[in-house]
């Protein structure tokens, strides 16, 4: 250390020099590299003079787009990275207004999940539960054939196996002793008066007695005191209806007896299930009490009736019970692997993939060849239930992607827009260019009066009915019933079934007992009741005619209001009870636009558009 600091002393001008040096040639470099950076800065911002630069950025976050914040920062609710607001919306002429884009950060923390949709043969695992029964035909129910008193009984108990043919019980007859006494005098009239010994003898043959105990009859000369009651088949006594020593009557029950080498299993399907049932399917029976035991059977009834109580329909399947294993009211599951008859294949999606409200199913259909993940809202028409999938009728195409996890979270992405969603179907559909239903694409469109969503349900399904249109769409605003029409379709006959459900057309008018009937919300102002009114209105364009229209539709009692932009005349139709033309001319001047007796304020004035800045009266 000592020689360290010796050299340090005796070379002391050498180090200064060194360091000098060193920093010199240190700040040449570095200047020199700066003043390269500030030039090629001034180079790309003054000398190409990148407006994209200067103009402001306002970020968002793709989760939660109601946060719009002015530099780059952190979503307060998730946490997630902020985006500028440009990068929400895709480029292209092909964009619909209504996608829903998220970023790759967002698509992955909602864990959105896609995929292509494909056709398949519909098929699901149906699980029955029943019981097992006796089959019914092959139930006997012996019953007394003539009065008398029961001597012997050669069944004791219930549940004792029988075979056909074999004695029951015997009785003693009073009648049937004097029936057969009368056979055998009319035996000596045989020759003479036939007809007196066929009825004798078809009279025995009425009480149950055979042929053979007949001629037996014939033969002896004497009657008969005691008769047999035997088994009409072979099974197992059910019930005993009868002691030794009971007096019978005619038409008594006697005996049940029961063949139970086959049997009914009845299963309960519910009504989802019935569609995937049919005769012939196999079914693979288990029964709780013999575990380990599988059996297999067909399809052999379906009942046409469904309980009204249980909401179910009895299926049935036959079993054959060799070893008497099976015993009735035993507790049976069945399961059914099936596929709908004569089905082909049809799209299926994954249940997960679905949002259904109970009045529609909606699914999320991936916009292709965009670099952020796009998705838009449609309606689908489901088929039955297929296991973990549905059946697809209409909405879809093989081929499309949809999301199949996260679906729930893109819905809540898009309501929170303003875009269609699930439970705001009718969101932004009015700045969408593809809408079918607008007012140029409809083949009819004439007013129709009422008042909310319920008016619309019933009107468009009043029109449905008619034969001929295709589709129908009412608006609330407007009052305007757009329909799309085949050749066949006659517009009379749509007018009136509207009228009969109550809401007045510019051709028919409903009854009053219909109108009457209507709900409260749904008792709109008639067109007696109305007024009309023509104001002048100052604009320009299309814009204007949408400000101007809305502003009006948008207050309580107004029916129609149609701006014209070359007359600037506003046709209004409206209830006088509830509005005045002057309160409709203070909203339109609200928006901007002056009137006849009303002036826009001039701040609002000059914020419209540069199209929509007419020419004031008054100023040149």
């Amino acid at each position: 250390m000592k020689n360290i600091f010796q050299n340090i002393k005796e070379n002391f001008k050498l180090v200064i020099g060194v360091l000098i040096f060193g920093l010199l040639l240190g700040w040449v470099f570095f200047h020199s590299s700066g003043e390269a950076t500030t030039s090629a800065q001034e180079l790309n911002g003054h000398e190409g003079h990148n407006h994209e630069a200067e103009a402001p950025t306002v970020w968002t976050c793709s989760m939660h787009p109601q946060f719009k914040m002015d530099e780059f920062g952190l979503c307060p609710i998730c946490a997630m990275d902020l985006i500028p607001l440009t990068s929400m919306a895709s480029g292209g002429d092909d964009v619909d207004p209504n996608e829903i884009v998220m970023s790759e950060s967002a698509a992955k923390l909602a864990s959105i999940q896609t995929m292509i949709v494909t056709k398949g043969v519909p098929s699901k695992t149906v699980y029955l539960q029943g019981k097992v029964q006796a089959d019914e035909r092959n139930i006997a129910e012996l019953t007394s054939r003539f009065g008398g008193r029961i001597e012997k009984l050669f069944v004791n108990f219930t549940g004792e196996k029988v075979q056909k043919g074999q004695k029951l019980a015997t009785i003693y007859s009073p009648g049937l002793v004097t029936a057969q006494r009368e056979l055998l005098e009319a035996i000596s009239f045989k020759d003479s008066r036939p007809s007196l010994y066929i009825a004798a003898k078809g009279k025995l043959k009425l009480w149950d007695l055979t042929d053979d105990q007949i001629e037996a009859i014939e033969e002896k000369g004497e009657p008969q005191v005691y008769f047999d009651v035997r088994s009409p088949i072979s099974g197992t006594v059910s019930k005993r209806h009868v002691t030794i020593g009971d007096y019978v009557k005619e038409g008594t029950g006697l005996f049940e007896v029961i063949d139970l080498s086959k049997l009914w299993v009845m299963f309960d399907a519910y009504e989802s299930d019935l569609p995937w049932i049919g005769l012939g399917d196999e079914v693979k029976v288990t029964v709780q009490a013999l575990p380990g035991q599988d059996f297999t059977a067909k399809v052999s009834y379906i009942d046409p009736f469904l309980n009204g109580t249980t909401r179910v329909a009895k299926v049935r399947v036959e079993l054959k019970n060799i070893n008497q294993d099976l015993k009735p009211e035993m507790f049976a599951i069945g399961i059914l692997e099936s596929k709908i008859a004569e089905s082909t294949d049809q799209v299926l999606i994954p249940k997960s993939s679905l949002l259904w409200t109970g009045k529609r199913a909606v699914v999320y259909v991936k916009v292709p060849d965009r670099e952020s993940p796009s998705f838009l809202y449609r309606q689908v028409v489901l088929g039955p239930e297929a296991g973990a999938f549905y059946v697809i009728e209409e909405g879809l195409e093989e081929g499309e992607e949809i999301a199949v996890n996260g679906v729930f979270k893109i819905d809540a992405a898009s309501q929170l827009q303003g875009l269609p969603s699930m439970m705001n179907p009718d969101a932004g559909m009015a700045s969408s260019g593809d809408d079918e239903m607008d007012l140029e694409n409809a083949d009819e469109a004439f007013t129709v009066y009422g008042n909310c969503s319920m008016c619309k349900e019933r009107i468009e399904k009043a029109a449905m009915s008619v034969k001929g249109v295709m589709e129908a769409n009412w608006d609330e605003n407007t009052k305007l019933l757009q329909l799309n029409l085949d050749k066949k379709a006659d517009i009379a006959a749509v007018h009136k079934a509207i009228a009969l459900v109550g809401h007045d057309t510019d051709l028919e008018t409903a009854s009053n007992d219909v109108y009457e009937t209507l709900h409260e919300c749904c008792k709109y102002s008639r067109p007696a009741d109305l007024s009309n009114k023509s104001i002048k209105v100052y604009g320009n364009c299309g814009m204007c005619q949408e400000r101007i229209e809305t502003a009006a539709l948008e207050l309580d009692g107004i029916i129609k209001a149609t701006w014209d932009s070359e007359t600037g005349i506003l046709r209004l139709q409206f209830d006088p009870n509830e509005i005045s033309v002057d309160e409709v001319e203070q909203a339109i001047a609200a928006v901007g636009h002056d009137t006849e007796n009303h002036r826009a304020p001039d701040d609002i004035y000059k914020k419209l558009p540069e199209c929509c800045l007419y020419d004031r009266p008054g100023k040149k």
